[in-house]
């Protein structure tokens, strides 16, 4: 079991207190981020509600989660296609083999 460490931030003009097992620096960073992102909602226009705030900037982050994902995803075909094409290009002989793992030395024993 990881041990957790106490950090206090601020978030909007509220200092909470958090515990975590990641480290202080990271947990610091994502309080900022937070904390950046509610001074955004906020700089729009007036918002009487903290909770309303709150899940505007919820989804703020949220959509730049599923921003990242999708990215990730399209990198990762990407890669994938430039593996396919890569592949095509090595001698079939020099080709990994996929059932062992091993590649095939193009080397026959006499």
């Amino acid at each position: 079991m990881s041990k957790k460490t106490v950090v206090k931030v601020t978030i909007g003009s509220d200092e909470y207190t958090l515990r975590s097992d990641r480290p202080p620096e990271y947990t610091r960073s994502v309080a900022e981020h937070v904390d950046r992102a509610l001074k955004d909602v906020l700089s729009v226009g007036p918002i009487v509600e903290t909770q309303k705030a709150a899940i505007l900037v919820a989804l703020a982050i949220t959509d730049e989660l599923f921003h990242s994902r999708q990215a990730q995803r399209e990198m990762a075909h990407r890669l994938t296609a430039l593996t396919a094409d890569l592949a095509r290009l090595i001698p079939p002989g020099k080709r990994a083999s996929r059932a062992s793992g091993s590649i095939a030395s193009g080397e026959q024993k006499a």
